[in-house]
């Protein structure tokens, strides 16, 4: 099964990140089993304060199903990540097309994107409570992201920080 979101709307400075549950998932030959994609876009005004939040509250929701049903986070499952940056994110409808001048510009999302990334890491590492391998890994910034999702639902939530 594969889960597909549209998620439109705007909100200047904040940015959005959505969170998809996979079963496994392989995007530009980067693979991971268990664990979360997370599609991250940043708007204009978005600045590194925000990134902890982010990370914490996106790794410590409880949003993973464990085998007995009850929910976990993805630090205590433990899964791995996948990060997409996904500025198609920040689109606003204009009559009928997409615009994307909320987003932030190239260079500044790509600085804020890497620190995503490395926070991510940060955090996934210091969390290691099994001999389950788990890992941290993510697309380039800027580029067309192929990806191919196998999740035990739809289970796709939309959050704006």
């Amino acid at each position: 099964m594969s889960s597909l979101t549209l998620a439109m709307g705007f909100c200047f400075g904040k940015p959005r990140a959505m969170c998809c549950l996979c079963l496994s998932c392989r995007a530009l030959g980067k693979y991971i089993n268990r664990g979360m994609v997370i599609y991250i876009c940043f708007f204009k005004g978005a600045t590194e304060d925000i990134i902890p939040k982010m990370v914490n509250t996106l790794l410590n929701m409880k949003l993973c199903e464990t085998e007995s049903g009850k929910y976990t986070s993805v630090l205590q499952l433990p899964g791995s990540v996948l990060i997409v940056p996904q500025a198609t994110l920040g689109g606003k409808p204009k009559g009928k097309g997409m615009q994307y001048h909320g987003n932030i510009g190239k260079d500044e999302g790509l600085k804020l994107y890497n620190s995503f990334v490395s926070h991510c890491q940060s955090e996934l590492s210091a969390c290691k409570n099994s001999d389950t391998v788990t890992e941290v890994r993510h697309g380039t910034y800027g580029n067309r992201q192929v990806l191919k999702l196998d999740t035990n639902g739809p289970y796709t939530h939309l959050m704006e920080f």
